[in-house]
């Protein structure tokens, strides 16, 4: 159901931007489209580095802006550490050559500019104002209403930590994934030798059927078994079922064994992989459930924390990819980052980076509803 939000002036506005964006945004340009009086939600760009081309930030904002459809209208809110800076000419207002970047750009485009606002340190003000005045964040006020709609108090990057867990579960979980490795040969063949754990052996039971695993996992987020997220794991790090893995979050069972058909034909005789199961890798085509996806993204999150330093990148990367296609660009970097750091050369978080460079969010996440 849609929440609708209602703001009866500037300061009242951006009370409700942090629940249009699902949190206090930080060091940041938040983009809201919008169709006649109401916007489709909120999108957050870091704001330009230093030596950055303004006019081709303002181009990929506004451009990302236009692929909501039925925008006719922005509004921009700038959220900054920097003061704002009294002169003999009146209030400078921080990366004010930006914002007219940006808005000319709007402009250009044919979209109306509904309000432009910076919040700073000490106080806010509006970039289209003659005169700008800085003004009490006491004023900001957030509407009642906004504050049942889910807790904002974060920043972007909040909720990307991963969960805490002991030492003694990692360690179990080490060395479930050593034994399920040693048990399972290239060809993902089985050498039992029967005195193995009892939780060993029921651990490998489940990927005898790899989807109905993959679907199994997401009833029990956060809560596997030792072995089992051992042999979650042990799946992750082999690029053929980690692709079904992500191809089965994003749709369904169903889509999982299609998936798993098509990568075992590709392995085989280089059969090629259907169009449509590449199509919801790279964000397009129909939205993906948001539960599936969330629950998804609770497990791998869950394996990485429990996963030895050195198995920590399969998870991660695939937290990344579920992180882009909810629509959450900035967490995926930074499960990159820590990709990065254990591993710099893992193939799939650089495929990734370069995704997200060209399309900062899936095609599907400009088709969700509306706030008002």
């Amino acid at each position: 159901m849609t929440t609708v939000l209602r703001a009866t002036d500037s300061a009242a506005f951006l009370g409700l931007v942090p629940a249009l964006a699902g949190f206090t945004p930080h060091r940041s340009i938040v983009l809201l489209p919008f169709r006649g009086p109401r916007t489709e939600g909120a999108m957050r760009l870091d704001l330009p580095h230093e030596g950055t081309p303004l006019d081709d930030y303002a181009d990929a904002a506004v451009g990302l802006l236009s692929r909501v459809p039925g925008t006719d209208a922005m509004a921009a809110v700038v959220y900054t550490d920097v003061e704002a800076e009294a002169t003999r000419d009146g209030l400078v207002l921080p990366h004010v050559v930006a914002l007219e970047e940006l808005l000319g750009c709007a402009e250009d485009a044919g979209l109306r500019v509904i309000d432009a606002l910076c919040v700073t340190p000490s106080g806010w003000s509006s970039y289209i104002e003659a005169i700008p005045a800085l003004r009490s964040l006491d004023e900001i006020c957030t509407p009642a209403d906004v504050s049942s709609v889910a807790d904002v108090s974060g920043d972007q990057a909040s909720g990307v930590a991963l969960p805490v867990v002991n030492l003694a579960e990692k360690e179990r979980v080490g060395r479930a994934l050593l034994d399920v490795a040693a048990l399972l040969d290239p060809e993902g063949g089985v050498r039992l030798t029967g005195r193995e754990h009892p939780q060993l052996i029921a651990a490998l039971a489940l990927l005898e059927d790899i989807p109905a695993f993959f679907e199994s996992v997401l009833k029990t987020p956060g809560d596997l078994p030792s072995f089992e997220t051992a042999a979650l794991l042990w799946c992750l790090e082999r690029p053929l079922l980690r692709d079904v893995a992500l191809a089965q979050w994003a749709t369904d069972l169903a889509g999982g064994i299609r998936a798993l058909e098509a990568q075992t034909a590709y392995a085989r005789s280089g059969e090629m992989v259907p169009d449509e199961l590449g199509r919801v890798f790279l964000g397009e085509g129909p939205a993906p459930s948001t539960d599936r996806l969330r629950l998804a993204l609770s497990v791998v999150r869950a394996a990485a924390a429990r996963a030895p330093r050195a198995s920590r990148p399969a998870p991660l990367t695939a937290a990344a990819w579920l992180s882009w296609a909810l629509g959450r660009s900035t967490h995926a970097g930074i499960y990159l980052e820590r990709v990065r750091e254990i591993d710099p050369r893992y193939s799939l978080a650089a495929l990734l980076e370069a995704m997200i460079g060209i399309a900062l969010l899936p095609e599907w996440a400009f088709r969700r509803g509306s706030a008002g």
